[in-house]
């Protein structure tokens, strides 16, 4: 280097390319071979000609100089955009289940039912009930009834469940394995790109295919924002911060959800820009756009590090040090030899883990879809849109974390026995209370449903804490994406069987059987699979001990969205 070369105080405009490129190269060399912590060599980078004398400065840093104060809040502003990100899409996602009564009436899909023309008379005990008359004749003698759409059948069931979820655990797997491969943050800023274009196509859609189609599309986009974000982030944040982050991300889930009861409900009636529905999605669409932006202008792709390992030891050493541990357990313990994946998954405790899983998710996808149109249909008069997102958002996040926290202390006692038993009396304890949710009044109906989530929404996070202990580690990666894609195709398309129960018994009762039934059932699936688990001895706790690879990461990031419900 040298002024005779440019220098730093010219910027470095002397320097040949080659020359600039060896400076670089020494420079982050050494930056890795100093004491700071991984995820700083990112963010001390740029100031090159601190590292070797006469190395030239980036322009932004000479022309920015306090921007170099605002470095440590650059992993934070991360976490802000990636989990807006998944909120956005989330909101996209679940937004058709409070819409679909306007929806269906403007663009013609789904089943006819007589409903009262004006909300507020539903609680008048003058008045017959209008959803007491099955049919057009009965219903058009009653002056406050009206025969019309009600955004239920299976038009809407189908657009809801089997369109998204098909493209969404497939799409999903492949994104899982280009985030080991490509640059994420490109891959990222189109994959937002193109949920954002598909939530503004929904607003735009004209016909009922139309709406399928941008379903399909926004499910494609969506299936990347969890592989790619937690890849992310896991670089970007130490790993005694890694708890923390991944659940403020992953709130974004029970944010998206939660908030589509407020905006579905209070947008449509404003009718803004005189388009009524459709401003819920051109507004969730825009806002995403926006998103997109930021995540491909202001990230940068962060070095790669090997989860647990950073600490002490370069991502290529720390990785080659795990597959030799791997193989030294199988030489010293010949019971842990590899398996293969399928002879792993066709394990029985494996299997009725799967299906109490997929019974588990059938429940909670089924309410996800219906509570809005079902609120709508019993209680028409009352404003319940703040009161589920509370439930749903708030407490829903609140059960997710303590389950973690109690499952993390039977474990101590019992082993992976203890998780199982905290998910079985977890769900057991909801059961009464999800009932209480649909047979209630609104009033107690929202308070057993608040109790019912704090219980419920503890599943997710026992459920795969318990998967990758029992399943060894040199085939986790696989059977962790099987067993998600099995549970997703399964869990997510029963729901579509509450139409024809709804039509021969009823709405409230189909709920009944497919969330409040289903929800019982898996408690007892899960208790049962219990008894297949190991006791807690040395065996277990050497698997347990064993570093997760990051193929385990993306794998049940890819479909995390759609089972947390």
């Amino acid at each position: 280097g040298g002024a005779g070369r440019g220098g730093a105080g010219r910027g470095g405009a002397g320097w040949s390319g080659p020359a600039l490129a060896l400076c670089l190269q020494r420079c982050l060399a050494g930056l890795r071979a100093s004491t700071l912590p991984a995820e700083h060599v990112s963010l001390t980078a740029p100031r090159l000609s601190v590292c070797v004398p006469g190395c030239p400065a980036p322009a932004a840093t000479m022309m920015f100089p306090v921007l170099a104060q605002f470095k440590f809040l650059y992993k934070w502003y991360v976490l802000v955009i990636l989990t807006l990100g998944y909120l956005l899409a989330e909101l996209g996602h679940f937004l058709i289940g409070v819409t679909s009564k306007a929806t269906s009436r403007e663009l013609g899909y789904g089943d006819f039912a007589c409903q009262f023309i004006n909300a507020t008379d539903y609680a008048s005990t003058n008045l017959t009930s209008c959803d007491s008359l099955k049919t057009q004749e009965e219903c058009a003698e009653e002056s406050h009834c009206e025969w019309d759409r009600n955004g239920l059948g299976y038009d809407y069931q189908w657009l809801a469940g089997p369109t998204f979820i098909a493209v969404y655990t497939i799409v999903g797997v492949f994104f899982g394995i280009a985030a080991d491969r490509f640059n994420r943050v490109r891959m990222l800023c189109i994959a937002t790109l193109i949920y954002a274009v598909s939530v503004i196509g929904t607003g735009a859609a004209k016909a009922y295919w139309m709406l399928i189609l941008m379903r399909m599309v926004l499910a494609a986009g969506e299936a990347a924002c969890n592989p790619l974000s937690t890849g992310l982030l896991s670089d970007i944040f130490p790993e005694k911060d890694r708890g923390l982050v991944m659940s403020i991300f992953n709130w974004g889930i029970f944010g998206g959800y939660g908030l589509a009861f407020p905006v579905g409900r209070y947008v449509t009636p404003m009718n803004l820009f005189n388009v009524g529905w459709r401003a819920c999605y051109y507004i969730t669409g825009v806002v995403a756009v926006g998103v997109a932006v930021l995540t491909g202008v202001t990230l940068r792709e962060p070095e790669r590090v090997v989860i647990g390992e950073e600490k002490n030891k370069g991502s290529d050493e720390a990785a080659r040090d795990r597959k030799l541990a791997v193989l030294d357990v199988e030489k010293n313990h010949p019971e842990k030899e590899v398996e293969s994946a399928w002879k792993v998954l066709l394990e029985p405790r494996v299997v009725l883990l799967c299906l109490a899983a997929s019974v588990r998710h059938c429940g909670g996808i089924c309410f996800a879809y219906n509570c809005d149109l079902y609120y709508n249909q019993y209680f028409p008069g009352v404003d319940l849109g703040w009161s589920l997102f509370i439930v749903t958002c708030l407490v829903g996040s609140i059960g997710v974390m303590l389950g973690g926290v109690i499952s993390d202390r039977f474990v101590l006692y019992m082993g992976v026995r203890g998780r199982l038993l905290v998910l079985a009396l977890s769900q057991l304890i909801a059961t009464p209370f999800a009932f209480g949710s649909v047979y209630f009044d609104p009033l107690w109906a929202m308070i057993t449903l608040g109790i019912a989530y704090l219980f419920a929404e503890m599943w997710f996070g026992i459920l795969f804490a318990t998967l990758v202990e029992v399943v060894p580690l040199s085939v986790r990666s696989t059977t962790v994406g099987v067993f998600l894609f099995v549970m997703n195709n399964i869990g997510g398309n029963l729901p579509v069987l509450v139409e024809p129960v709804s039509k021969t018994l009823g709405y409230r009762e189909a709920l009944y059987i497919f969330y409040v039934g289903f929800q019982f059932i898996s408690s007892i699936m899960f208790f049962g699979t219990m008894f297949l688990m190991p006791k807690k001895h040395k065996k277990e706790e050497i698997a347990m001990q064993a570093p997760p690879s990051n193929g385990v990461v993306s794998s049940v990031s890819a479909n995390v969205e759609s089972i947390r419900l």
